[in-house]
């Protein structure tokens, strides 16, 4: 079973957070959803309060699969900052494992040193970002050598959608694509 690490830092934005965790989990992968210290409620940008799995400190990347940040500025910020994801992030490349980000979330994607050409962000973060390859709008979801980025809340569905395409395939992915009545996502 594949294991995915979703961390939950304040601020997260949670259409972005649950949506991914709740398609993942759909697809039966195991998805982490860690903290940045020891405390497990977390707030999201719009008070909605979650009761994360565990804290991130100790998680080894030989566990996962994949990791996959959600967006908020704030939370963005707070990922960024914090040592335990930056250094997953920066062992996961070296490892070519997988690395999604969606919304500002690409933001501490650059901060590791990870966010590779060709890539797609909420709008208006480009501009913080000095990574080069932005394609803006074009597609939902892009995928740029391991790392997978997505645009926003709106997208969210289908960057899960995406994720699940890559970790259990296009057959599991298309059944919960017309279980979910996600007819817009398409050509993921």
């Amino acid at each position: 079973m594949s294991c995915v690490l979703v961390p939950l830092a304040e601020g997260f934005e949670e259409i972005e957070a649950i949506s991914i965790i709740d398609v993942l989990r759909r697809a039966d992968i195991e998805v982490i959803m860690g903290t940045l210290n020891e405390h497990l409620m977390v707030s999201g940008a719009h008070g909605i309060s979650v009761h994360a799995d565990r804290p991130i400190k100790g998680l080894s990347v030989d566990e996962l699969d994949m990791i996959i940040l959600p967006g908020g500025w704030r939370g963005t910020k707070a990922l960024a900052a914090d040592t335990h994801v930056q250094n997953l992030l920066k062992e996961m490349d070296t490892k070519g494992k997988a690395i999604g980000a969606i919304c500002a979330a690409p933001y501490a994607l650059e901060a590791a040193g990870v966010l590779k050409e060709g890539y797609t962000c909420y709008p208006g973060i480009e501009e913080e970002l000095s990574t080069a390859g932005f394609v803006g709008a074009k597609h939902a979801v892009v995928e740029s050598a391991n790392v997978m980025t997505s645009r926003g809340p709106g997208s969210a569905i289908c960057f899960a959608l995406a994720i699940v395409k890559k970790l259990k395939g296009a057959e599991a992915s298309e059944k919960l694509r017309s279980g979910l009545l996600a007819d817009y996502c398409v050509s993921m």
